[in-house]
């Protein structure tokens, strides 16, 4: 099963669902915070964090290992998902929409994107490890491929430093061959009837109004929202305004 983190008590869980290269410490402050009034169980993804590593990376398969972890916590769960995570949540609630009661989507839409994150897959493999015993010395190495610091500290979070040497906890290899199915979206014809918010970034362009219709038909009940101030990573950039809108939306 996935690695999880659990703080907080209560009956239905709020299950958190990172993006692609995260993993759930990324999420720990905004658990934290939201944990002083619910249970809130972050995971690492597959081929993510501590999470095992798997040949297949399809959203069906990232779904089918949400949908266990539910069950583990008593069969029922509110979903909030980002990028990666969110098209996962998607089909978490599309393909077993008995185990979500509600569900929130952060900055991504249930489409295929035609950008690729394949060169920052190819920097982190550039990266020489076995030049490594400290975090500067990996992030002088990235920087000659990835310009921006906040990024690179991002990607640097999923580098363990250990007695045998360094190591990526991201399984580079598959998540690079299966880029083009991450990017995409699978053909799904249920809808998730439940109630839904589709949370954006409103300086991000992941989830624009000609999506709407598309997002509609698989559900019907989907609300939105735009964080001022905000890019993709919202919940990054913004999160005292991302926080107060989770638990507007959730009872």
């Amino acid at each position: 099963m996935l690695n999880t983190v659990s703080l907080g008590t209560g009956d239905v869980p709020l299950l958190i669902v990172h993006g692609l290269f995260g993993s759930a410490r990324n999420w720990r402050v905004l658990q934290k915070r939201l944990a002083k009034k619910r249970r809130v169980v972050v995971v690492d993804l597959r081929n993510h964090g501590a999470s095992p590593r798997h040949e297949n990376n399809s959203y069906e398969a990232l779904a089918a290992d949400l949908a266990e972890v539910i069950r583990a916590e008593g069969g029922l769960a509110d979903v909030l998902g980002h990028s990666m995570g969110g098209k996962a949540a998607m089909v978490l609630a599309l393909s077993a929409p008995g185990l979500v009661r509600q569900l929130i989507v952060a900055d991504i839409a249930p489409v295929a994107y035609t950008h690729s994150q394949l060169p920052h897959i190819e920097a982190m493999q550039a990266v020489d490890l076995t030049q490594v015993s400290r975090r500067a010395e990996a992030d002088a190495q990235l920087a000659r491929y990835v310009s921006s610091a906040p990024l690179r500290a991002f990607f640097l979070q999923s580098l363990m430093l250990e007695n045998d040497g360094a190591r990526w906890q991201l399984n580079l290899e598959v998540l690079g061959a299966q880029m083009p199915e991450i990017m995409d979206f699978p053909d799904i014809s249920t809808r998730f009837d439940g109630p839904t918010l589709f949370l954006r970034g409103a300086g991000s362009d992941y989830v624009l109004p000609e999506m709407h219709e598309d997002i509609l038909r698989l559900f019907p009940k989907a609300e939105f929202k735009s964080i001022k101030g905000a890019g993709h990573w919202l919940h990054a950039e913004k999160p005292r305004e991302f926080q107060e809108s989770v638990e507007a939306f959730l009872p």
